[in-house]
């Protein structure tokens, strides 16, 4: 479950393990573990299309499945679109 922070968060904190993480500059938690691409996959980005960076490193799609969200991660997703 990933849920946008709000009022409830102090309840929150004392039910689960809570990992906090920003997407694009907006926060979010998570009570689960979750990997890079399920978050991706979670925000129905499309992920032949998009550059991911990591607390300021760029990953390599090969390690998407494998690199799982920490507490305070900083996420980056740019898009690519064509134009003309």
């Amino acid at each position: 479950m990933i849920i946008r922070l709000g009022y409830l968060i102090t309840f929150f904190n004392f039910m689960v393990q809570i990992k906090y993480f920003s997407l694009n500059g907006q926060s979010y938690y998570i009570n689960q573990n979750l990997t890079l691409l399920e978050i991706i996959t979670y925000f129905n980005y499309n992920n032949s299309l998009l550059v991911l960076e990591l607390n300021h490193l760029v990953y390599n799609k090969n390690k998407w499945h494998q690199t799982f969200i920490n507490n305070h991660d900083k996420l980056e997703i740019v898009t690519i679109v064509g134009g003309g």
